[in-house]
């Protein structure tokens, strides 16, 4: 993927075919080999690294002019600091073998009009004083660079966040293999948000059709010829977001006691399903193999002359149990002529983003001060109450 990039990108190719070390790694441009001189007047190497805006398969116009660097501050050939690209200092990690140490800022009247320039124009003022002691040190090396994101799941670079300066962050992704349970409303804008994150499998269970009903509670807009398909949920949903994520496995069956076993391996599971008697045999099933999950639901009802409700979201993992049997029904509640199950996108939308956020915090990518492990929405009030905390 990295190296089709730079195929298809002429400034990247450029810098490449020139003989500069070139790395793409998760939205950054690395070069590596930058020859400089440090405050002792000792030449050193260091690596030059440049978020990368990129559409499709090629790069466009660098959004910025700052760049970073990896190694100490470079100077002139006296030991000064070069202080004429001096912008910040920054330690965050890129991956195992590059950490950002400082950014640099040296704009140009119009910005860099390509990635060519911008690189080769920091290599000249760091290099040139290095090259005043010793003519022979290059940044052309024409060394070989191993591609970093040839394991990625995306089939494309993940360039928001490297935009955002969050890339150290998703390591905590990587290596989770996720469950989804229920492909309806909430389901499938679940698969959405997850389908954003770099976690290395997506196991999709659901044995219903994709029908014209479910169009108008799910993300995208299919259209008239799709649902005339009439393919499983999974089969949907698998062509849609297998386009961005190399790790959708559907599961086209509906689970039963007969084959539970599909669930084994998986790090988390996200259930969003209406039928309690088989939810409550996969919730002993997840608790058995210790199986951590988080059990949405959505309560609408007609009032007088609006809707009213609640959406909830149970999580359970190893810390936590015992709320469980209080806030997750397990049995089925006669059907009658009655029985409504009202689904609202919005409502779909706002139990997965809860239910996500959530997920996220049990794994560390966002801070979890209150460890709540039941929380309820109340539409007509507006209130988020949080219960069931750790100790």
């Amino acid at each position: 993927m990295s190296q089709q990039l730079i195929d298809r990108s002429p400034d990247l190719k450029r810098l490449r075919d020139e003989g500069y070390e070139v790395e793409i790694c998760g939205g950054y441009l690395i070069i590596h080999h930058i020859p400089y001189v440090n405050a002792h007047t000792e030449i050193k190497i260091g690596k030059l690294i440049s978020t990368l805006n990129v559409n499709g398969g090629s790069t466009l116009k660098p959004e910025t002019h700052v760049i970073f660097f990896m190694g100490e501050f470079p100077c002139y050939v006296d030991g000064s600091i070069i202080s004429g690209i001096e912008h910040s200092n920054a330690n965050q990690k890129i991956n195992d073998s590059v950490i950002i140490n400082f950014s640099f800022s040296n704009k140009p009247p119009n910005g860099y009009s390509d990635y060519y320039e911008k690189v080769t124009r920091y290599i000249e003022i760091i290099t040139s004083q290095a090259r005043f002691l010793d003519s022979t040190v290059t940044a052309n090396t024409f060394k070989v660079v191993a591609d970093a994101d040839e394991k990625s799941v995306f089939k494309y670079l993940d360039t928001n966040s490297s935009r955002a300066n969050i890339y150290p962050f998703l390591d905590k992704f990587r290596c989770q293999k996720i469950g989804i349970i229920g492909l309806g409303g909430t389901g499938s804008y679940i698969l959405d948000l997850i389908s954003k994150t770099p976690v290395s499998e997506i196991h999709l269970f659901d044995g219903d059709v994709f029908l014209q009903h479910n169009a108008f509670r799910s993300p995208s807009a299919p259209a008239m010829e799709v649902l005339d398909q009439k393919l499983k949920k999974v089969e949907y949903f698998t062509s849609i977001y297998s386009q961005m994520h190399s790790g959708i496995i559907p599961h086209s069956d509906f689970l039963s006691s007969e084959n539970f076993n599909f669930l084994d391996g998986l790090d988390f599971v996200f259930i969003s399903m209406d039928t309690n008697e088989v939810k409550g045999m996969i919730l002993t099933y997840l608790k058995q193999n210790s199986i951590s999950f988080i059990d949405t639901g959505l309560g609408i009802n007609v009032g007088d002359n609006n809707l009213v409700g609640t959406v909830r979201v149970t999580t359970g993992t190893s810390k936590k149990l015992d709320h469980i049997p209080q806030r997750i029904g397990t049995k089925d509640i006669e059907q009658n002529e009655y029985a409504t199950n009202i689904q609202i996108a919005d409502l779909n939308a706002l139990n997965a983003i809860l239910a996500v956020i959530k997920w996220k915090k049990i794994i560390g990518f966002y801070q979890d001060i209150t460890q709540e492990y039941h929380s309820t929405y109340s539409i007509n009030t507006a209130q988020l109450l949080n219960e069931d905390f750790t100790t």
